[in-house]
Order: structure tokens, then C-alpha cells, then sequence
């Protein structure tokens, strides 16, 4: 079942038993609704990768071996992808429960005790809000410790934003601030910590979003980004919990991923390793984590 909210600047359509997804988010331009970010290709099955969007939780991005080391000891995980992988978290493509739904806001809950085949050794909740708010379509986010020990934690969320928009001639710019990223190796995971910002991937000043290939996680970025196409300029603004960004532009369908994460790729693994700043919490049991997103869509 797919759920939609609307108002006059927004269409958000969200599929409650797969991760609470979004599966369309369009824009009002020139009277007519004009996609944003990707359109599902399929609505049918179980899983959340051709979405246009989904949650990264109880942590964002890979592990790597599929187990982590939390205070000294190791916790194994379920492989999740073609590749042998744990990747994106356990929430994706699972079903939440509606909490409450209006004509601007559709809010959900997922908790792991609820679910015997969970891929997380510690117990969480989640909710995730997506609220219209004028010309502000927002994304909200609660990650809790429901469980009676502490746990590490992180969050994210994988939009894809189309590459061409409202007729669009040209490739969009890209613009966002950024102290570093990570090197990363042929399992495109980090070894260690972040690296200071090369020329090649400084987007302070807006260049071609396409200019070099991206699969790559910034630290210490601001909080905000854009993407500037012919006559409309999309901004991301994220709150602080959002320590990570991630630009991914090498999906096979053209689109680009700009995530806002809380946490480096692998950061369970480089946090116990004694790696500084990779953005991971560690929750303490009732203990919350939150964050939002948000979008804004300008003519030009």
C-alpha cells in the first residue's frame, strides 16, 4: 500500500511496509508535478532499492565482514547483499507501523523486538516523520535504545535525485562544505581516519555533479547542499546529528545520492579501532538519538 501527502508545493509518496519509503517525491512546477527524486520502477516485492528513498538505520552504509567489536566483543551480522555484505542498515525493507497520518504528515515506527530475525544485536526503535511544511518537505528521525545495555548507533537516509528536472538541458551543479573524506579501499571502505579535502572534491564552489566519478563519505560538512539545474535549485539542510554527507553519482540509472549520515562508512569498526571523530554515539539504554532533513525547491 502506498500512502501520499500533498500540499501546493509538494507530492510525497511513502510505501509504510517497506521501510516506510519514499517511492516519489515530486515538486509543483508550472501547475504540474515534476519528480525530484527518482520514481520507484517497482512497487511489487520486498525490497526498497529501486525506491527513491529510504532510512539507514540502526547504522548507515557497510560493515565491513558483516561483524563489529563493541566494547570488547565481537557481534556477528547477517550478510545482506550479492556481495557477502552488511550494508544500510536492518530497516530498509521492513515494515513499519503507522502512528499517525495526515493530509501534511505521515509519521511510523519500526521496533526490532518485534522481530525475531532482526540483524542487530541490540534492541532499537525507530521513527521516521515526514512532515510538508510549506515549501519544505522534512524528513524526521528518532532512533532509541529500547534495550537494558548500551549500544552503538547511527542513522542516514539514501535519496536519489533525478539528473534532469523539469526539462533541464544540462547536468546539475553540486554545492556543499566539507573539512575531509575517506580513502577507501577496493571493498570501498575506510582504513582509517579522514583524510583533509582534495581540490578534486571540494563542491564549496558549485562545479558539474558529474565532473568525477563520487562514491565518497565527507566529514565535516555543514549541514547543507545543492543542486542547481537550468532554472531550479534544490537545498538539502540537515541538523547536526548529520556529522557525514555521502555523494554517490554512479547509479546505473543516471541519478545522483546525497545522503546526510551520521557516521562514517565502517564507523562501528574504525570507532573500535580508536579512530577519532567518525561520528558514531553510543546509546545508552532509553537514550535517543535524533535528527531531520530538509528540502527546498527555488525557481531561478
Amino acid at each position: 500500500m502506498i500512502e501520499t501527502i500533498e500540499n501546493d508545493f509538494w507530492r510525497l509518496s511513502i510505501a509504510p511496509n517497506i521501510g516506510a519509503s519514499v517511492t516519489a517525491l515530486e515538486a509543483r512546477v508550472d501547475g504540474g508535478w515534476q519528480p525530484v527524486m527518482r520514481p520507484a520502477t517497482q512497487l511489487e516485492g520486498s525490497s526498497s532499492s529501486p525506491f527513491s528513498s529510504y532510512t539507514l538505520a540502526p547504522f548507515s552504509n557497510r560493515i565491513r565482514g558483516s561483524s563489529f567489536e563493541f566494547d570488547g566483543r565481537r557481534y556477528a551480522l547477517k550478510p545482506n547483499n550479492a556481495h557477502g555484505e552488511t550494508i544500510h542498515g536492518d530497516v530498509r525493507n521492513r515494515p513499519f507501523m503507522v502512528a499517525r497520518d495526515s493530509d501534511q504528515q505521515f509519521k511510523c515506527y519500526f521496533d526490532s523486538r518485534d522481530f525475531a530475525d532482526a540483524n542487530f544485536p541490540f534492541a532499537y526503535g525507530v521513527t521516521v516523520t515526514y512532515t510538508l511544511e510549506g515549501a519544505l518537505c522534512r524528513t524526521t528521525i528518532a532512533l532509541e535504545n529500547v534495550g537494558d545495555v548500551a549500544m552503538p548507533a547511527g542513522f542516514g537516509f539514501h535519496p536519489y535525485f533525478v539528473r534532469r528536472f523539469a526539462g533541464s538541458l544540462a547536468d546539475p551543479l553540486l554545492e556543499f562544505n566539507a573539512t575531509g573524506y575517506y580513502v577507501t579501499d577496493a571493498l570501498t571502505m575506510p582504513t582509517e581516519g579522514a583524510h583533509g579535502l582534495t581540490q578534486t572534491l571540494d563542491f564549496s564552489s558549485a562545479k558539474p555533479a558529474y565532473a568525477v566519478p563520487l562514491d565518497t563519505v565527507f566529514s565535516g560538512w555543514g549541514g547543507r547542499a545543492a543542486l542547481t539545474w537550468d532554472q531550479h535549485r534544490l537545498e538539502l539542510t540537515a541538523s547536526e546529528a548529520f556529522t557525514h554527507f555521502v555523494a554517490f553519482n554512479g547509479a546505473p540509472d543516471g541519478t545522483i545520492a546525497l545522503e546526510p549520515v551520521t557516521h562514517a562508512t565502517d564507523g562501528f569498526n574504525l570507532l573500535a579501532r580508536g579512530v577519532q571523530h567518525t561520528g558514531v554515539r553510543i546509546l545508552e539504554p532509553l537514550e535517543e538519538l535524533s535528527g531531520d532533513f530538509a528540502l527546498q525547491l527555488h525557481a531561478l
